[in-house]
């Protein structure tokens, strides 16, 4: 593997782990099994992508870009799924969060190994 799949590993990561988190509350408390299957599906292959990704892209920087990049669109998500509008000091949170994700991404020296 090298630095670009790393990156597009990243991605499918970062899809898998919106698709896991968007369907937790479909799980009813783990007591629906469908919804249940692909949340910790989704989510332990996500988690499996990452372990790779690391080898090539400093952890800090992995799970910053995952974990900003999926709060974003999660909150995306529940606007459009569940009403859930966020407040104005929200949004310019989730703004200063994806600005931080752009920045510890373009402006890190990454070390290929």
């Amino acid at each position: 593997m090298n630095i670009t799949y790393a990156y597009i590993f990243l991605a499918f990561a970062i899809v898998l782990e919106i698709t896991g988190t968007s369907i937790v509350k479909d799980t009813a408390g783990f007591t629906r099994w469908v919804p249940s299957i692909i949340c910790l599906a989704t989510i332990c292959f996500s988690y499996y992508l990452m372990s790779h990704v690391v080898s090539f892209i400093p952890v800090g920087i992995t799970y910053a870009t995952w974990s900003g990049l999926g709060i974003a669109a999660i909150t995306i998500i529940g606007i459009f799924k569940y009403n859930q509008i966020p407040n104005i000091p929200t949004i310019i949170g989730l703004v200063l969060i994806t600005v931080g994700v752009i920045i510890v991404s373009t402006m890190n020296d990454i070390e290929v190994r």
